[in-house]
């Protein structure tokens, strides 16, 4: 089932619909220090940034993600790119308050990178606030997960510091950046623990 394409507006970031426009974006937002990217799969040039968003657009097509690229509001500058992915429709029985809804009851937040000088400045930050709103406030999701490599200590403790549980380890999940079989680290959020996430990104954002 497809969803329609949005925009989410934050104080300094938007999340915009993923398109072919971002392309040399992308490829101006990863120049630069490639150690940043050790344990995420990110489009460095044009050529590899071109195939990027064929990717996350076939996706998009299929049903299967909404890609968004993270854009600077003050000047529109891309910063990087983020998706909703692995969407799901539970099969809830006619009769069911859930029955027939168009927005997906759970799925995943991933794909997430940003250029080098916008970490640590509050775009992931406010990036995840502006789709976990969505997710949980709009669509009424019951449950948003988050993987990534295992041996990714930033990435782990920014979802440990905005309130997401630690669910496991996944063996030879998924193929890493360095195209082995990476094992995944789990985390998710559900619907009775977002009002206190939200709370922790509010605290988060003010400082």
């Amino acid at each position: 089932m497809n969803i329609e394409a949005l925009t989410l507006h934050g104080r300094h970031i938007r999340l915009e619909p993923l398109d072919t426009r971002h392309i040399p974006g992308l490829a101006a937002a990863s120049a630069g220090d490639a150690g940043l990217y050790q344990w995420s799969p990110v489009p460095r040039g044009a050529a590899e940034a071109e195939r990027y968003v064929a990717a996350a657009l076939a996706m998009r097509d299929a049903g299967a993600a909404l890609p968004f690229a993270t854009v600077r509001q003050e000047d529109g500058v891309v910063l990087g790119s983020t998706r909703f992915f692995l969407l799901e429709w539970w099969a809830w029985p006619p009769g069911h308050q859930r029955h027939g809804r168009a927005a997906p009851d759970a799925g995943e937040i991933g794909y997430t990178w940003l250029a080098p000088g916008a970490v640590r400045s509050g775009a992931n930050t406010e990036a995840k606030r502006l789709m976990l709103g969505h997710a949980f406030d709009t669509w009424g999701m019951l449950r948003v997960c988050l993987h990534t490599d295992v041996r990714n200590a930033r990435s782990r403790a920014a979802m440990e510091r905005i309130g997401c549980r630690f669910e496991g380890v996944l063996r030879s999940h998924r193929m890493a950046a360095d195209f082995i079989a990476r094992d995944s680290a789990r985390y998710s959020i559900v619907a009775a623990e977002w009002p206190e996430v939200r709370r922790r990104f509010e605290t988060l954002m003010a400082r």
